[in-house]
C-alpha cells in the first residue's frame, strides 16, 4: 500500500489540475494543521507563479514537510471533489446556473474594447499588474497583490466586515483590475471557493428606478435563473460565505453613502442605493464577500468603518510602463521605439503611470513619434492627440490630417461635447437612444468610437452607450465649454468653484442652468442631483489646457475669439481667487515656529490647473502671494504628474521653504519631476513614496550645487547601499547640510561604512537618522569613528538596527568627546549590560547628553532596574 507522500508523486498531474482552482482553501487547511506557517502560503502564493505553477509549488512543499502534511492534502482535494459531486446531484439547478453565471462573466469580461466597440483586446494579452498599497506605512508596500492575497486576511482592519474596497483615482486601472478578476475566476484560475460571483456596475445601477429586493438585484441584473430561482436564492443565503459581489465606481453612483436607512430582511424591497449601502455595510447578507472600487474621494468615514480592508491602486510602475507598451505592440522595434520616446520626455513618462494615459501613448504611437521630443507635456496635449488619432482611425483619408482638423469634425465634436457636458453636470455616464438624439448625436459620430455600448449583463440598457473612459468625457465636456456658443462665462466659473463654496449652494445647483433652456436634454431636467465634484475638477483641469495660449489659433477657426478670450480671462481669474483662498487660510504661527500650510487635495488641484494652462505669469503671481515657510502636501495622491505641476508652479516662490510630500507616491520620475524647484527647497521630507536609489542619484546630483538644500527625510522607501555613495559626496561637498533621515530602508554595514567616508569630512550636520535598517556592530563602530569628535551631531537614531555590544562600545567614543551630541537612540538593539556599562561610562564624562534611549535590548528586568539608579539619563 502506498503512503501518501507517494500518491503525490502518482497523482501529481491530477493534483495540480485539481488544485489550481483552490490553492487558497488547500494553503488554509494546512495551516490549520500546523503544517504551514504564513511565510510558507506567501511563498507559494507569490503573484509570479501561475496558478499551475502555485499549485506544483505547493506539492513539492508538502511533500518536504512529511507523510502528515501529504495526508492533509490529499484529504482535502478528496472532500472538495465529493462536495462538488455532492452539489451536482442535489442540487442540479444551481450546478447549471453556476455554469450560467460563469459565462456570462467570461463573456463580459473577455475582452477590452477600444474604438468604441469596434475593436478588441483579449484582456488576457494586455493585462498589465498595477502597483498597489496597503495603507499601513509597509517599506513593501509597493507590490503585485494575488486576488487571494487581497481577499483574505493580509491587511485587515476589522475582521467582522465583509467589504474590501479598492480605491484609486480617475484611469489608475480599478475597472480594468476588477474586470481581470471577473475573469480569473471564471477561467477557475481564481477564488474557487466562491461558488458564485456576481458582478455590478453603480454608473449601470444609476438607471435602476424601481424598489428591487435582493433577490431581484442578483437574478435581473447579473444573470437569470432558466429555473429553480428560490432554490438558488435560499441556497446563496445558506452559503454567504460561498458568494462574491463586486461593485465597480461606488463614486459614480448619484447618491452618497449613507446608513440611516437600514435594511435586514433580503426579500424587502429598497431604491437600490439603499440595497447597496446595506450590503457593503453588512445588514443585508452579512457573510457574503464584497469587493468594492471607488476613487478616494467618495470614501468617508461613513463607508470606512464598515470596511475588512482597503487597498490603494496606484497605477503602473517603470516596469508596468514597459511591460504594457510592448504587450500593446507587436512589433518589439515598434515597442522599443515608443518606449525610447517616454525616457526622452519624463514628463510623459510620468503621465503614463496612468494605465489609461498609457494606452493612450500606446494608442496614439505614430503621433507621438512625429510630433518633436518634448511636445507633448500636460494631460491636455495627449488627449487632443487622442481625439485628432480617433478622427483620424476613423477618416476616409488615411493621409495625415491638416491643420483644419477639428474645424472639420466640428459638428461630431459639439454633439458629443453636449452629452459629455450635461452627463458630467448631472452625474449621468449611460445615455440612452432619446438622450443623444436630443443632443444632435448621430450614428456617424457614435461610429468615431467615443461612445460604446453600455455593457451589461442584464438586457434592460442593451441600447444604451457610454463613454469609452470617463476621463474622455470630461475631456469633450471641456471642450463643448469652450467651443458652444451656449455655454458662458458662468459656466467656467461653476467648474472652479471650490468644495466648500459648493456647499453653500442648494444641490442640483450646477452649471445647467448656464445653458439656453431650449438646449438642455432630458438628463439635466430629469435629475436634480448636484454633479460629482471629482468629475468638475478633471472638467475643469482640461478646460484649463484648452484655453492655454498655444491652442488659440485652433480655436479661432471653431468659435468665437472673442468669446473663448472672455472665458480665458474668466478660469486665471478663478484660479488666482481660488489659490488666495487658499493663502488667506493659512494660521498664524505658534511663537517659535515657522508658518506652515498644510494644503488640501484642492490646492493641488489648482496648481494642475495652472501648469496645464502653461501660464508662467499666473503661477508668479500666485506664489508672490504665499507667505509660508513650510509647505505641508502629505497624503494628497501626489504622483510623478503632481510633482510635475508642482515644480511649474512652486519654481515661482520668492523665498526657499520646506517642502513635505510623505506618504504620496512620488516614485524616481516624480523625484526628477520636482527638480526645477529644488532651488527654493530649504528641506524634502519624501516619507513612503517608492523611491529608489535611482532616484536619489538624479536628486543629489541637482541639490549638490544649491547651498539653500540642507535637509531630507527619506523614511521607509527602497534604498539601498547603492545610494549611501551619493550621501556620502553630497557629505563631502556641503558644509552646511544639517540633516539625513534614511530610516526603515535596506542599508547594511556597508552603506554605513559610505556614510561615515563623508562624515568624516562634514562639519555642519545635526540629524542623522538610520533606524530600521541594517548596520549592525560593523556600521555603528564605523559611524562611531566618524562622528567621536563631532561639534555638530545632535540626535544620533540607530534604532532597530541589529546593534550588539561592540556598536554600543564604539557610540560610547562619540559620547565621551563629541562637544554636540544631546540624545543617541539605540532601542530595539541586541545591547548586552557590557555595552550599557560603556555607555554609562561615557556619560561620566560628558553632562552635555540629554538621554540615551535603550529600550528593548539583551537586558534582564534585574540589570535594567539596577543601570537605572546610575545615570538618570539612561531611558529603559
Amino acid at each position: 500500500m502506498r503512503t501518501s507522500t507517494e500518491e503525490l508523486l502518482t497523482q501529481r498531474p491530477d493534483l495540480v489540475l485539481k488544485l489550481q482552482g483552490c490553492i487558497d482553501g488547500a494553503l488554509r487547511v494546512l495551516v490549520e494543521s500546523g503544517h504551514f506557517s504564513p511565510t510558507d502560503c506567501d511563498g507559494i502564493q507569490l503573484p509570479i507563479y501561475t496558478p499551475s505553477q502555485q499549485a506544483r509549488r505547493l506539492l513539492d512543499h508538502v511533500r518536504s514537510k512529511g507523510e502528515s502534511a501529504s495526508l492533509v492534502v490529499l484529504q482535502y482535494v478528496q472532500q472538495s471533489l465529493e462536495s462538488e459531486s455532492s452539489l451536482e446531484q442535489t442540487n442540479p439547478k444551481f450546478v447549471k446556473y453556476q455554469k450560467k453565471l460563469r459565462s456570462s462573466v467570461s463573456a463580459q469580461s473577455r475582452f477590452l474594447s477600444t474604438y468604441g466597440g469596434t475593436s478588441h483586446m483579449p484582456l488576457d494579452d494586455i493585462y498589465t499588474e498595477v502597483q498597489m498599497e496597503l495603507p499601513n506605512n509597509s517599506a513593501d508596500n509597493y507590490k503585485s497583490m494575488g486576488f487571494e492575497e487581497i481577499i483574505g486576511p493580509v491587511g485587515s482592519v476589522n475582521d467582522d466586515a465583509d467589504t474590501v474596497l479598492a480605491s484609486g483615482e480617475a484611469g489608475s486601472g480599478k475597472s480594468t483590475w476588477l474586470q481581470r478578476l471577473h475573469l480569473l475566476w471564471s477561467q477557475g484560475k481564481a477564488l474557487q471557493d466562491f461558488l458564485l460571483l456576481f458582478p455590478f456596475s453603480c454608473r449601470r445601477l444609476n438607471s435602476e428606478q424601481r424598489d428591487l429586493s435582493v433577490q431581484e438585484l442578483l437574478f435581473q441584473h447579473c444573470c437569470w435563473p432558466d429555473r429553480g430561482q428560490e432554490e438558488i436564492f435560499q441556497f446563496i443565503l445558506d452559503h454567504p460565505h460561498l458568494v462574491l459581489f463586486t461593485f465597480d465606481g461606488l463614486d459614480e453612483l448619484k447618491q452618497s453613502f449613507a446608513d440611516e436607512h437600514r435594511i435586514c430582511c433580503p426579500s424587502q424591497r429598497a431604491p437600490v442605493d439603499v440595497l447597496l449601502f446595506n450590503l457593503i455595510q453588512g445588514s443585508l447578507m452579512k457573510g457574503v464577500r464584497k469587493v468594492v472600487t471607488s476613487r478616494p474621494e467618495a470614501v468617508g468615514p461613513a463607508l470606512k468603518k464598515h470596511l475588512h480592508k482597503e487597498i490603494h491602486l496606484k497605477g503602473f510602475s517603470l516596469s508596468g510602463i514597459d511591460c504594457f507598451v510592448r504587450k500593446h505592440h507587436s512589433d518589439p522595434n515598434e515597442a522599443a521605439k515608443v518606449l525610447e520616446s517616454l525616457q526622452a520626455n519624463t514628463a510623459l513618462l510620468g503621465l503614463c503611470h496612468s494605465p489609461v494615459l498609457c494606452w493612450i501613448v500606446s494608442q496614439c504611437h505614430k503621433e507621438l513619434l512625429g510630433c518633436g521630443e518634448g511636445s507633448l507635456q500636460t494631460i491636455t496635449d495627449v488627449y487632443l492627440m487622442i481625439l485628432q488619432h480617433f478622427f483620424q482611425h476613423h477618416s476616409t483619408v488615411k493621409s495625415a490630417m491638416g491643420v483644419n482638423w477639428l474645424q472639420e469634425n466640428l459638428g461630431t465634436v459639439l454633439h458629443l461635447g453636449q452629452l459629455a457636458f450635461e452627463g458630467i453636470s448631472n452625474s449621468s455616464y449611460i445615455f440612452s437612444v432619446t438622450d443623444m438624439e436630443t443632443c444632435g448625436v448621430t450614428e456617424s459620430d457614435i461610429c468615431m468610437g467615443f461612445l460604446i455600448q453600455s455593457k451589461d449583463m442584464s438586457l434592460a440598457n442593451s441600447k444604451c452607450c457610454e463613454f469609452l473612459h470617463i476621463t474622455l468625457q470630461c475631456f469633450l465636456a471641456a471642450l463643448f465649454a469652450i467651443l458652444s456658443r451656449n455655454t458662458g462665462c458662468s459656466a467656467i466659473s461653476k467648474l472652479f468653484e471650490l468644495q466648500e463654496m459648493k456647499k453653500k449652494r442648494l444641490r442640483g445647483t450646477c452649471f445647467g442652468a448656464c445653458l439656453n433652456s431650449t438646449n438642455i436634454p432630458n438628463i439635466v431636467k430629469e435629475h436634480s442631483t448636484m454633479a460629482e465634484t471629482p468629475n468638475l475638477q478633471i472638467t475643469a483641469t482640461f478646460v484649463s489646457g484648452l484655453l492655454s495660449q498655444r491652442y488659440q489659433k485652433l480655436w479661432i477657426q471653431c468659435s468665437s475669439s472673442v468669446l473663448v478670450e472672455k472665458k480665458t480671462k474668466q478660469a486665471e481669474k478663478c484660479l488666482s481667487k481660488g489659490m488666495q483662498q487658499h493663502f488667506r487660510s493659512i494660521p498664524q504661527p505658534v511663537q517659535g515656529e515657522k508658518k506652515s500650510m498644510h494644503a488640501m487635495p484642492e490646492f493641488v488641484w489648482l496648481i494642475k490647473c495652472i501648469y496645464e494652462m502653461q501660464n508662467s505669469r499666473l503661477a508668479k503671481d500666485a506664489m508672490s502671494k504665499l507667505e509660508a515657510e513650510h509647505l505641508k502636501l502629505t497624503y494628497c495622491n501626489i504622483g510623478p504628474v503632481e510633482c510635475t505641476a508642482l515644480a511649474y508652479v512652486l519654481q515661482h516662490l520668492k523665498n526657499p521653504v520646506g517642502i513635505q510630500l510623505d506618504n504620496n507616491s512620488v516614485g524616481d520620475v516624480g523625484v526628477e519631476q520636482l527638480l526645477p524647484c529644488m532651488h527654493i527647497c530649504n528641506s524634502l521630507y519624501l516619507r513612503n513614496n517608492n523611491i529608489t536609489d535611482e532616484g536619489i542619484h538624479k536628486l543629489i546630483d541637482k541639490v549638490i550645487h544649491l547651498q539653500n538644500f540642507q535637509k531630507i527625510a527619506l523614511f521607509n522607501n527602497r534604498l539601498t547601499d547603492a545610494c549611501t555613495k551619493h550621501f556620502s559626496y553630497l557629505l563631502k561637498t556641503r558644509q552646511n547640510f544639517l540633516s539625513l533621515r534614511l530610516g526603515n530602508n535596506n542599508i547594511t554595514a556597508e552603506g554605513a561604512k559610505q556614510l561615515a567616508e563623508g562624515l568624516k569630512f562634514n562639519r555642519s550636520l545635526q540629524y542623522l537618522g538610520l533606524w530600521g535598517n541594517k548596520i549592525g556592530n560593523e556600521g555603528a563602530e564605523a559611524l562611531a569613528n566618524a562622528l567621536e569628535n563631532s561639534e555638530s551631531i545632535v540626535w544620533l537614531s540607530l534604532v532597530g538596527n541589529g546593534v550588539g555590544s561592540a556598536g554600543a562600545c564604539a557610540m560610547s567614543n562619540i559620547i565621551r568627546n563629541s562637544t554636540s551630541l544631546e540624545e543617541l537612540w539605540l532601542t530595539e538593539n541586541c545591547i548586552t549590560r557590557t555595552g550599557v556599562e560603556s555607555l554609562t561610562q561615557a556619560l561620566k564624562h560628558n553632562h552635555h547628553v540629554k538621554s540615551v534611549w535603550l529600550k528593548n535590548n539583551d537586558l534582564t528586568s534585574a540589570e535594567i532596574e539596577e543601570m537605572q539608579q546610575t545615570d538618570s539619563r539612561l531611558v529603559f
